[in-house]
């Protein structure tokens, strides 16, 4: 279920390493911090080797340090992909894990067998933390991470000088998504991008769906997650079957099978197309290619049936944890880090660090006032209450490999919505047996 870049990398660590850079493993204190810590108790972080991670480990570091006298924080760096990954499964299984780590939230935060391996954070500590990323982090009772980073829409990215240039208000309905598309087309204008070169970039109808799954049925992930309900089932077969009416109405570019992400890009840019449904850590690149299509370029969440529900799919930043391992005055060290993560200051510095490119999930934090509108849609979407859901792999650990092909397959009129679901609901079956997950027998 997890959405994938062509690289095969997870949407979550996609987003947070955007613009990577190739780095090489430091030790703690050679990126920041350092050895003169006279008598403070000093806590190594280790962050992922990816640009915007660095960036943010750096700036928390040193302004948690400044900060106050009593602790010190020293920035250690890993691989990324499987690599790192196993790098930190061994250190938790061995008890040599660092004093904080930044990781994924959701799936593969629940592959960390949290409840044996990770400290809770503290109750009080996460108040001002919003919902929508706390559920990411939660194992029982408990919550085991605070938010590093932003978040990323996942919804359709729009051209706003081609929505006024055609007097189109922005969907909040499916039918009034289909109504545009029609006023679109007639224009001589491409309705929806797809660029099925990238095959990632065909699963948003179906994952940016997921809103209006669980305003629906705001149990779904749990009851999928039990093999109680499936993708071949209402209300989450309507993200396929959506993905099939526009193929079948001819609102997609006639180059959708061989168009490229960057071609996707250019063409939303250029007003040559008018939407295009995708992550919203894309964006980087447009503004990098096309400057002066900052200020067109917005996003609003996929519709479903229920205008009132209207909402927006984000994918989560990563989270910020405490191994079991850490103890004493390191535990109290890594404690007074989080906190300072999880609050206003914390934003503060990541800010200074690194370009945000969604708005925070901590409550009380301020973007720049020169945010591109993109950035501004979405903060909108985190200001209504129950707009905002997080991707269903952040709250389940079902998933499956196959998807992108299924919805390359549905998008391109070679499978039906009903046959692409039900292939997807076989294709998750595998994956959850493996898990050895309840039910899935």
């Amino acid at each position: 279920m997890r959405l994938t870049t062509s690289r095969r990398g997870s949407v979550a660590a996609a987003f947070l390493a955007v613009g990577a850079l190739s780095l090489s493993a430091c030790s703690a204190g050679d990126i920041a911090g350092g050895d003169d810590n006279g008598d403070k108790t000093t806590i190594s972080f280790l962050v992922d080797t990816s640009e915007a991670s660095v960036a943010y480990g750096n700036g928390l570091a040193e302004a948690f340090n400044a900060s106050q006298d009593e602790y010190a924080v020293e920035v250690e760096t890993r691989p990324e992909g499987a690599e790192g990954d196993n790098l930190i499964k061994t250190r938790l299984s061995t008890g040599d894990m660092n004093d904080v780590f930044l990781y994924n939230t959701g799936s593969l935060f629940q592959a960390l067998d949290p409840e044996r391996n990770l400290a809770p954070v503290p109750d009080g500590s996460v108040d001002d933390v919003q919902d929508t990323f706390l559920e990411t982090v939660k194992t029982g009772e408990d919550h085991y991470g605070v938010p590093v980073g932003t978040a990323t829409g996942g919804g359709v990215l729009y051209n706003s000088k081609v929505f006024d240039d055609l007097g189109l208000e922005i969907p909040t309905t499916w039918d009034e998504f289909m109504a545009n598309n029609e006023k679109i087309k007639a224009a001589g204008i491409d309705p929806v991008i797809q660029t099925y070169a990238d095959t990632w970039t065909s699963q948003l109808f179906v994952l940016g769906d997921f809103h209006n799954v669980a305003a629906a049925d705001p149990d779904w992930a749990d009851k999928y997650t039990a093999n109680e309900v499936r993708y071949a089932e209402e209300p989450a077969l309507a993200g396929f079957e959506h993905q099939q009416e526009v193929h079948e109405a001819g609102f997609m570019n006639k180059d959708f099978a061989s168009a490229t992400l960057e071609q996707g890009l250019e063409k939303l840019a250029k007003g040559e197309g008018a939407q295009y449904p995708l992550l919203t850590f894309a964006l980087g690149g447009l503004y990098a290619s096309f400057p002066e299509a900052t200020e067109d370029i917005g996003i609003f969440g996929l519709p479903g049936d229920d205008a009132a529900a209207a909402g927006l799919t984000v994918w989560t930043g990563g989270g910020i944890y405490v191994p079991k391992s850490t103890e004493g005055d390191e535990l109290e060290a890594a404690q007074a880090f989080r906190e300072f993560i999880a609050s206003t200051d914390g934003c503060e510095a990541q800010t200074d660090a690194y370009a945000p490119a969604g708005p925070y999930f901590v409550d009380g934090c301020e973007l720049p006032s020169d945010i591109p509108p993109a950035v501004e849609d979405m903060v909108a979407y985190f200001e209504q209450e129950g707009a905002t859901t997080p991707a269903l792999e952040f709250l389940s650990p079902v998933k499956g490999p196959a998807l992108e092909q299924i919805t390359v397959e549905v998008g391109s009129g070679i499978r039906s919505a009903e046959d692409g679901a039900a292939l997807y609901d076989e294709d998750v079956k595998k994956q959850a047996q493996q898990l050895g997950l309840p039910g899935w027998e």
